[in-house]
This record gives structure tokens, C-alpha cells and sequence, in this order.
């Protein structure tokens, strides 16, 4: 291989220019000096490569640039920062950025640590191999910054169920943009969402429209963040939704479900809603309570049970966002009644469609099918009996019938003996003449 060759005096020259240049200026003589005597050994390039990566680093970390040389023949290796400033020559730091540290140095590898990486510091970094001619490739070094803020802000603290409420999630001055993503519990939802780039940093607010149930009161509504830079970033804020009552009629007693005369019946009123209802009412439809009725807050005694209690019984409950009932439908049973059905005249009426879920549906269903059932049976006895009963008032009516018209034939057979003296007498004044006597009397013997 061919090389350079300076001559001697020229680095002596430089080397007493050095020695008596004043302390501001000596630094940068010696790195001209190292430069000259570098150049004066440096061989050819043939058959080196310079080899480097891009670096990618969170802000507030640490980068590590690496300038690597395959096939080395100890050329001569410097690193400059995007200024074009020399940071390391060979294991030499001339820059006063102490940010910067040598972690490895060697005749194939330059490796040099930037700690605390600002986004001042983005950019591209030069690696230079002084070789004939010299080589020179670069580096990007590139800066995340993940959201310095993340706030999340509703519409209205409280909102009332069926209303339309926005939600907006602000992430501030981000790189790159970040990405949005809206959760309602464990339901992702779409939200819009609008970039603001100000000074190489972007800020993103996301808009979210939610139509509020009360099923949604308590419920956590989540803005998470999606950036390279920062992992299960996230805030959210709780749902508060009011509602109107939920009213559930619940039998206390008598257990059994089956109310006869003389019972006592017991109907307990729950209700649930948002604000909590503080007034519930018990009426009967289509008629005053039993004056025997008492009403004790949500409960609803009737002692001593008669067939005049029959009817439908209701339970109200109201907020300010709406009223609700139930509706309770009573029928009292003979003292004789045997069968009990499996929930007794239990008829929950919801308030709409919404509100008929499947439980109260299963419970007035059965009820209802055991009181027909009851019905049904009682009906089919009271056929059976009147069937027998007319059957019975037949054989009566065919018996006296048969018994009239033997004593008919006895009495015809006799009715001549009233007045005669004796049997043959009798005979002959019953066929109603002398004729006939003895032909009679020869029979009768």
C-alpha cells in the first residue's frame, strides 16, 4: 500500500507554533498536530469500510453513537456532532459538552455515549475515517418526547341518562403526534380527533360524543395514549349518571306464594335509582286500600285476608328524573285450597319494554300458569260432578219409574178383590165379567 509522507518540518514547525501559541489557541494546534501526524501515517483506504446505525432514544436518556470499521488497517477515526464540531478524535474529546463520554476506543471502533438527550441534540451525526481519499458517512440521531401533560375533561359532572355528553383528552407537546384511544370500561370507542404542531412538538385533542345509560353510572371512561416513547400512558374520569326508580315488588309473605282467607299478606317495595328515591307509594287500582291495610315505607301489611282484598296493588317511586311502579296482583283462595302455586298472583308490570327483563317475566309466568292450572282443575271437577249428579237423578227417575209401573200391574191384577168374598170372586170382577170366570179360575188353579 501506498501511504502519505509530510515533511519533517513541517511538524516540528507546527509542533513549536503549538508549544508557544497562547492557552486559548494551544488546543486547537495540537488537534491540527495530531491531524498532521495522522495524515503523515495514514495508508490507503483500499479495502476499509465505515459502518454506523441510527440511533433512536426517549428524551432524558441516554444515545450511543457507534463509528466501526471493518477490515481496519488503524486509520484514524473521528466523530463530529451536526455543527459539524469535532466531538471525539481517536480517544481526544476537544468539545467541552461533558455530556458525551468515550466508552470504547479501539483501531476498528469509535463508540461514544450522549447521556440526558434533549431534542436539541437531534440530528445528524458524521463519522470520518481519514484514509486516502478519507470516508465520511453519517448517523441520525433521532429524539422522542411522549406527552409532557394528559388531561381528560367531561362536559358535565352529571349527566342524566339518555343524554348526549362530550368528552375531550388533550395530549400536550408530544413527538411525533400521539395517538388517541377512547375505553369505556372495557369497550373501546372512536373518538376525533385534531394535531396542533407548534415548534417541532404537536399537541392532539380527541373528541369523544357518548350517549349515557344507567348502566354507565360508575363506569371509568379512559384516554389512553399510543406513542413510542411512553407505554401504558393513560388517565380516565368516573361516569356519574342519574336515572329514573327501578320498582321490584318482592313477596315477604307468606312464603309459600299461596294467600288463603285469614292469611297475612306482606309485599316489600325495592326500588333503586339515581338520585334514591325518598317517597314510596302503595295504591290499589280501581279501588281505595283495605281500611285493615298498613303501610309501613316501602312495605305493605294486609292481616286477615278476605276475598274483598282481591286486586291489583301498585308500588310508585319518583325522582327528578322520572316515576316508576310495579304492580302486584292479589288473589285470595278459599280456606279448602289445596294447590299452591309457584308464585302467587306475583304480576311485575314494567314501567316499558326496556324494563321487562327476564327474571320478572319467568315469575309472572309462572304464577299465571299455576292459577290456570287451579282454574283449569276446579272447572274439570265441577263438570265430573254435575256429569254424576245427572246420572244419579237418572237411575232415580228409571227406578220410580219401573217400581209405578209394577204396582200398576199387581193393582190390575187386584182391583177386583175389594168387593168380593173370596179369591174367585175377586178374579171374575176383575176381568170385568162372568165370562171370563172360568177360564180364570182354571188358570189361577
Amino acid at each position: 500500500m501506498a501511504s502519505a509522507v509530510l515533511p519533517s518540518g513541517s511538524l516540528c514547525a507546527a509542533a513549536a507554533a503549538a508549544a508557544a501559541a497562547p492557552p486559548g489557541l494551544r488546543l486547537r494546534l495540537r488537534l491540527l498536530l495530531l491531524l498532521l501526524s495522522a495524515a503523515a501515517l495514514i495508508p490507503t483506504g483500499d479495502g476499509q469500510n465505515l459502518i454506523t446505525e441510527d440511533v433512536t432514544v426517549v428524551e432524558g436518556e441516554v444515545a450511543t453513537i457507534s463509528c466501526r470499521v471493518k477490515n481496519s488497517d488503524d486509520s484514524v477515526i473521528q466523530l463530529l456532532n451536526p455543527n459539524r464540531q469535532t466531538i471525539y478524535f481517536r480517544d481526544f474529546r476537544p468539545l467541552k459538552d461533558s455530556r458525551f463520554q468515550l466508552v470504547n476506543f479501539s483501531n476498528s471502533e469509535l463508540r461514544v455515549s450522549l447521556t440526558n438527550v434533549s431534542i436539541s441534540d437531534e440530528g445528524r451525526y458524521f463519522c470520518q475515517l481519514y484514509t486516502d481519499p478519507p470516508q465520511e458517512i453519517y448517523t441520525t440521531i433521532t429524539v422522542l418526547v411522549p406527552p409532557r401533560n394528559l388531561m381528560i375533561d367531561i362536559q358535565k359532572d352529571t349527566a342524566v341518562e339518555g343524554e348526549e355528553i362530550e368528552v375531550n383528552c388533550t395530549a400536550m407537546a408530544s413527538k411525533p403526534a400521539t395517538t388517541i384511544r377512547w375505553f369505556k370500561g372495557n369497550k373501546e370507542l372512536t373518538g376525533k380527533s385534531e394535531v396542533e404542531e407548534w415548534s417541532d412538538m404537536y399537541t392532539v385533542t380527541s373528541q369523544l360524543m357518548l350517549t349515557v345509560g344507567k348502566e354507565d353510572d360508575g363506569v371509568p371512561v379512559i384516554c389512553l395514549v399510543d406513542h413510542p416513547a411512553v407505554k401504558d400512558m393513560q388517565t380516565q374520569r368516573y361516569l356519574e349518571v342519574q336515572y329514573k326508580p327501578q320498582v321490584h315488588i318482592q313477596l315477604t309473605y307468606p312464603p309459600q306464594g299461596l294467600t288463603r282467607e285469614g292469611d297475612t299478606l306482606e309485599l316489600t317495595c325495592e326500588v333503586i335509582g339515581k338520585p334514591q328515591p325518598v317517597m314510596v307509594n302503595w295504591v290499589r287500582l280501581d279501588d281505595d286500600l283495605p281500611q285493615h291495610a298498613v303501610v309501613s315505607g316501602s312495605n305493605l301489611l294486609i292481616n286477615n285476608l278476605n276475598k274483598t282484598d282481591n286486586g291489583t296493588y301498585r308500588c310508585e317511586a319518583s325522582n327528578i328524573v322520572g316515576t316508576a311502579h310495579s304492580d302486584y296482583t292479589l288473589y285470595v283462595y278459599d280456606t279448602t285450597a289445596t294447590t299452591e302455586p309457584a308464585v302467587h298472583g306475583l304480576t311485575q308490570l314494567p314501567n316499558s319494554a326496556e324494563e321487562l327483563d327476564s327474571e320478572d317475566l319467568s315469575d309472572s309466568r309462572a304464577g299465571e300458569d299455576n292459577s290456570i292450572r287451579a282454574v283449569d282443575h276446579a272447572v274439570i271437577g265441577g263438570v265430573v260432578a254435575v256429569v254424576v249428579f245427572a246420572m244419579l237423578c237418572l237411575l232415580i227417575i228409571l227406578g220410580r219409574y219401573f217400581a209405578r209401573h209394577k204396582g200398576t200391574y199387581f193393582t190390575h191384577e187386584a182391583k177386583g178383590a175389594d168387593d168380593a168374598a173370596d179369591a174367585d170372586t175377586a178374579i171374575i170382577n176383575a176381568e170385568g165379567g162372568q165370562n171370563n170366570s172360568e177360564e180364570k179360575k182354571e188358570y189361577f188353579i
